[in-house]
């Protein structure tokens, strides 16, 4: 019985499950899933032009071949894939640059460029087109995948010389449609150019109306540093496979200094006092298991310096202020930025938060808008199960003299930076509920609040003030002509001098209400007593 089960047991590659559950990559609805290959291959242009120092200008063109059926060109200025790449970097599944660094980028699978190849291939059943102009020569090459062995299938078509440098993929889809909406491509580009101030983008939708997000900072953000993996957020099986690819070590205690960071001779020493059964002196591919889980057990009960933050790269205030300046234009704007902090063990990780109400937000008609990003992407889909939606929620608004989010003219931007984002699944749309992680997002949307909430209620107050004055200047003229007529006095002096009461006392105190909702920008840190209060502690 068992043996005519069995005689249907096959192995799959990592190309073949994807093709079945092309969901799990984002590819479901149709302005979705050409959202989602826009998504994926601008990130890539924009990781390879910072990772080599070029401000970045990408190109975007969506052509209308047919009902559902699009070609779409995304051009970029970088430093283009070396020949011997470009097949493993669009067309093969986990191949790629970032899967095994830990460092701040977009991308981190390995998946996204060839994820586009094969939809491209299953829709339409055409290869992508690939030029990439690298080291002095331009190669154009016809790009398909081999699902069975998860193997890029390379179709040459010429190679030239250029002066130029820069990747062009150009690729059919169908089962895909374009809109102007907010999950469409156009959104999803403004809001990259607002995340991405040292960008310049150029969209070409499929009416031909061409659009422009201009580079609003000449200047790229600095470059991210690689750390090594932090000691406690290792398990025993990482640490076994660490040691089976060390080469240089030849004994565990240098293995252990030269692997992980903050990992010190002297924490080396303490471990071995805690460990006298762990022979330190052996060669690391002999680390047994027992070995490997009393060293993970170990490093859980040593005290450790937090992972080096010189690896997270924000936005950054400026950058923020001017994107939004740039974009929305708004009344007021607040920007507040988390100092880092450390999530589920060792993983570094901060928050920043923008703020804007008023001014271009109304104009524009965004009522509650919550822009989620992460290192700098923006995320549209799946907001429901994100953990900067359900934070957001818990946020009582009316404290800050927000009465109502979803009709009031705000919009509020949350980047999470880290060299590993938690995310829902392989689509990268939503961030996972880690405690950590959502608790400094409030705190940084609480910052922002309070600086809002005090422009507001200066504002407010000026407001109140000003009608106040208006409404008591009302009477001068008939209260002078009567205070005339019982004193003798003129009336014109009396007026006067009534006219500086009311100034007096009505002007100094508007320009103190004005002056309250001028400091909207400064930074308010919450105390620990506040952010309990908010907490509900």
């Amino acid at each position: 019985m068992s043996d005519e089960v069995f005689k249907q047991f096959k192995e799959h590659s990592v190309a073949e499950f994807f093709k079945k559950n092309r969901q799990m990559l984002g590819f479901s609805g149709k302005v979705r899933s050409l959202t989602m290959i826009v998504h994926e291959l601008v990130t890539n242009s924009l990781d390879a032009c910072e990772e080599t120092g070029i401000l970045p200008e990408v190109f975007v063109q969506v052509e209308e071949l047919g009902t559902d059926h699009y070609q779409l060109t995304i051009k970029d200025n970088g430093p283009g894939i070396p020949k011997s790449h470009l097949g493993k970097a669009l067309g093969q599944m986990l191949a790629g640059t970032k899967f095994h660094r830990y460092v701040q980028q977009r991308g981190q699978q390995g998946i996204g460029a060839a994820a586009c190849t094969m939809f491209s291939y299953i829709t339409t059943g055409q290869s992508t087109k690939a030029i990439s102009a690298c080291s002095g020569k331009k190669f154009t090459a016809n790009i398909a995948i081999d699902f069975v062995k998860n193997k890029a299938v390379v179709e040459e078509i010429e190679e030239v010389p250029t002066d130029e440098n820069g990747l062009t993929v150009i690729s059919e889809f169908k089962d895909v449609k374009y809109e102007r909406s907010n999950y469409g491509v156009y959104e999803y580009l403004r809001r990259t150019a607002l995340a991405n101030p040292n960008c310049s983008i150029t969209l070409i939708e499929p009416n031909k109306q061409r659009v422009t997000f201009p580079r609003s900072v000449e200047q790229n953000p600095p470059r991210p540093v690689e750390i090594k993996p932090h000691p406690l957020g290792i398990g025993t099986h990482d640490l076994l496979e660490f040691a089976k690819r060390s080469k240089e070590s030849k004994k565990i205690s240098p293995f252990l200094t030269e692997t992980f960071a903050r990992m010190s001779a002297g924490k080396v020493e303490e471990l071995k006092n805690m460990l006298p059964t762990v022979d330190f002196n052996k060669n690391p591919s002999d680390m047994s298991w027992e070995d490997a889980e009393a060293i993970v057990k170990a490093f859980g009960q040593v005290k450790w310096i937090a992972p080096a933050t010189d690896s997270l790269v924000p936005i950054g205030k400026t950058q923020v202020e001017a994107s939004f300046r740039n974009i929305f234009n708004p009344e007021v704007l607040v920007i507040t930025e988390r100092s880092p902090k450390v999530y589920r063990g060792g993983i570094p990780f901060m928050v920043e938060v923008g703020i804007a109400y008023g001014g271009g937000v109304a104009a524009a008609e965004k009522r509650g808008e919550v822009m989620r990003f992460a290192n700098r992407v923006p995320l549209l889909f799946d907001s429901g199960g994100c953990a900067i939606t359900e934070t957001i929620k818990t946020i009582d608004w009316k404290r800050y003299d927000i009465k109502n989010f979803d009709e009031e003219p705000i919009a509020v931007l949350v980047n999470l930076i880290s060299v590993h984002v938690p995310y829902t699944s392989a689509g990268k749309q939503a961030i996972s509920n880690e405690e950590d992680v959502m608790d400094e997002i409030k705190f940084a949307i609480m910052e922002a609040s309070r600086s809002i909430q005090k422009y507001l209620s200066g504002k407010r107050r000026a407001n109140e003030i000003a009608n106040k004055k208006k409404v008591v200047t009302r009477y001068i003229q008939q209260l002078s002509s009567d205070l005339s007529i019982l004193s003798g006095e003129k009336k014109d002096d009396i007026q006067k001098r009534l006219t500086k009461i009311i100034e007096d006392k009505y002007g100094g105190e508007e320009e103190l209400a004005q002056g309250e909702g001028k400091g909207n920008e400064e930074e308010t840190v919450p105390t620990e007593k506040e952010e309990d209060e908010e907490n509900g502690e």
